[in-house]
């Protein structure tokens, strides 16, 4: 679909690793290191200014401490960052020692789900609390009714006892205990709501202290900021308590939670900042809007883009907190490419998205998982399509694919295009496979469709009455071979039961046509991926090889639909496809891999570049990767097509095969083995902020 030519730079290694462990702090040379200070916006989009910003430069910071009078300045003012050379310390990050650092990590979603950091912060939890102990904390905003399922209140060690009780004469609500994830860190909620009294204070000081204005109206800035400023205050007080008897690092995720880090630089804390951002603002919303995106990503005005979007002060506080931080991370080279685009800086690290692997590890039985959730998705399709026509359940193959309903951002476009292509294919060369593309999604439904849901009700109903009749005929054959005779096919199924069995099938039998929807959408005449399955014609035809599920809703196992999870539903699919044209990471397609499912994804999407720079030939183990970058819509359908047509094509045993090969690739993205590039994070903004004291 993107017609750019870059290909973004990508490592040769092969491997688990891009790069070695990161040297220990002794070893740090950073002479060829852009400190935060030095890293500034450049071309137009320094000097542009957006409604509401005026003249004034919007990351306003305090100046280094060689400036003198003290004022603010801009960080493109700031002069190059001196040598660095670190001498050797007496205790080291890895130390057990009560002089070791302090490592808090903040973000949005802490004990709150809301989107795909959520999975980032709880699936790596029990790996950094290996790594750090009870130096390590969470920090998140306090949300009542999350907390009271996901939080549990605990008694704080005594520096944040005594940081809390500080919070408490300032009126800042902390709330602090553990996290009911694995490994149960510690975590701190700020009850950034009891601040709105101090809301009009704090967007005095958002303008004074960083020269950025705020709408009254945008109540999501709002809360950020609330919040914002409430993490400043609490880090500041924590400095206080702590008195530089031991380093702080603190690590914030996303524009959510990256104001308080401009308040740690605004403050001169003595605290060591990460920032990473998952996806820019500005690419979510470009992307969406366009097709080319990746292709006119040099001549985006990123501040001219932010005022039309309605998103400018959002937008400065992003670039602000990727500005502050003494290391700047991003979770692949591709989102890399944006951010240095977007926000005006390289990151330094990148620190890929990993998974729990052994929340998924199965073992040998995988594959038994496999069949038995196989079958369930099968009694979904027999009752759903089976009372206009029936095909063979041993000779189809279910592939879906998920995420949020973003139509051209997730690939569904192209997704269903290859569906098209697909179902010509196959039935021009009279492949006798039937292949169930399910598309799981959420899109606002007024309820379940009548049609769908009666003919799953009716099937059940056939279902309990073969059940009966079974049940029956077993007592019939006992009686009769206990008596030294063969039943007749007439005491086996009597009259009665035949009369029964045939009213359920009569009755269960329709004229019409499968849907290809099983929810009635609120706007079904204007919704992109009926629109477009009525463009292609994907009707669920009796003689269409390809058949369509558009399930606009999150999968439960209490549905009286699919009555699976989506764990569940995953290992009993054949295959996941995930061809994204913007996808910052992508935890779907890893989340197949780590089930032992074949899975599709992109080179746009962080997960795709990941896997053609560290595992060898892909394809042969199960993970495919589209082609997006370099080419136009049409020829990456094609190629997506050609994937989808070769796996109908292989038997049983080879689909077998298949996902062993890719089961066992799921250790390259077990946090046991990425954890590693947010250590090296944490060691180069520790190191900087050292070098500076």
């Amino acid at each position: 679909m993107s017609q750019s030519k870059r290909t973004g730079r990508k490592s040769t290694q092969r491997g688990l690793h891009p790069s070695p462990p990161p040297r220990a702090l002794t070893e740090i040379d950073h002479s060829d290191q852009r400190g935060p200070s030095s890293a500034a916006p450049s071309g137009a989009a320094a000097n542009a200014s957006p409604p509401g910003a005026g003249k004034a430069d919007p990351f306003a910071l305090p100046a280094p401490r060689t400036t003198t009078p003290m004022e603010h300045r801009s960080p493109a003012t700031y002069p190059p960052p001196p040598k660095i050379v670190i001498r050797p310390r007496t205790t080291r990050i890895d130390q057990p020692d009560e002089s070791q650092p302090l490592l808090f990590e903040v973000a949005w979603e802490v004990c709150w789900q809301l989107g795909g950091i959520y999975t980032v912060m709880r699936s790596k939890a029990a790996n950094m609390v290996s790594a750090w102990a009870d130096r390590y904390c969470l920090v998140g905003p306090y949300n009542a009714d999350t907390s009271a399922v996901e939080f549990e209140a605990a008694a704080p060690p005594p520096h944040l006892a005594e940081t809390m009780r500080r919070l408490g004469e300032l009126n800042v609500r902390a709330h602090f205990g553990h996290w009911l994830v694995a490994g149960r860190p510690q975590v701190i909620l700020l009850d950034y709501q009891a601040a709105f009294a101090r809301l009009g204070e704090f967007k005095y000081m958002l303008w004074t202290d960083h020269h950025i204005q705020s709408p009254d109206q945008d109540g999501d800035m709002n809360n950020v900021i609330a919040f914002g400023f409430v993490t400043g205050i609490f880090l500041q007080e924590l400095s206080k308590v702590i008195a530089g008897t031991r380093p702080i690092i603190a690590h914030f995720h996303e524009w959510m939670a990256g104001l308080g880090l401009m308040r740690v630089r605004y403050l001169k804390l003595p605290v060591a900042t990460v920032f990473t951002t998952h996806a820019t603002l500005l690419g979510r919303y470009l992307c969406t809007d366009n097709s080319d995106f990746y292709a006119k990503i040099d001549l985006i005005n990123p501040d001219h883009a932010a005022g039309q979007y309605a998103i400018y002060p959002r937008y400065c506080v992003e670039r602000g907190a990727a500005h502050c931080a003494d290391t700047f991370t991003t979770v692949s080279d591709v989102t890399a490419l944006e951010a240095e685009k977007m926000l005006g800086r390289k990151p330094d690290v990148i620190t890929p998205n990993g998974l729990n692997i052994q929340k998924f590890s199965a073992l040998h039985e995988f594959q038994n998982l496999h069949k038995e959730y196989k079958e369930a998705i099968h009694t979904f399709v027999a009752g759903h399509f089976f009372p206009s026509y029936s095909f063979d359940l041993d000779r189809t193959l279910y592939v879906f694919i998920s995420g949020r309903y973003e139509y051209n951002n997730k690939g569904i476009n192209l997704f269903i295009e290859a569906l098209a292509r697909l179902n010509h294919w196959l039935k021009t060369g009279n492949v006798p496979v039937t292949m169930v593309a399910f598309i799981i999604t959420r899109a606002p439904y007024k309820s379940i469709n009548v049609d769908v849901l009666k003919s799953q009700a009716m099937f059940d109903e056939l279902k309990l009455s073969c059940e009966h009749v079974s049940r029956d005929m077993g007592e019939a054959l006992l009686t009769a071979v206990s008596l030294g005779r063969l039943p007749g096919s007439a005491e086996l199924l009597p009259e009665e039961a035949v009369v029964r069995l045939k009213r359920g099938m009569h009755a269960w039998r329709t004229w019409k046509q499968p849907s290809i929807v099983t929810h009635d959408l609120w706007d079904d005449a204007h919704d992109s991926v009926l629109q477009q399955l009525r463009a292609c014609r994907l009707f669920n035809a009796k003689d269409d090889p390809v058949k369509v599920v558009f399930h606009p809703d999150f999968l439960s196992a209490t549905s009286p639909l699919i009555a699976l999870d989506y764990d569940q539903f995953i290992r009993g699919c054949h295959m996941g496809v995930f061809p994204s044209y913007y996808e910052p990471w992508g935890y779907t397609p890893m989340e197949c891999v780590a089930s032992g499912v074949p899975a599709i994804t992109s080179d746009l999407a962080g997960f795709g570049s990941y896997v053609l720079s560290h595992i060898p030939d892909p394809a042969a183990n199960g993970l495919f990767v589209v082609n997006r970058r370099t080419v136009d819509f049409d020829p990456a359908a094609h190629q997506l097509t050609e994937i989808l047509f070769n796996f109908a094509l292989k038997d049983r045993r080879a689909r077998v095969e298949l996902r062993n090969r890719v089961e066992r690739l799921s250790e390259y993205f077990d946090w046991n083995n990425l954890i590693i590039h947010y250590t090296q994070a944490h060691r180069l903004a520790l190191a900087r902020r050292l070098s500076t004291e």
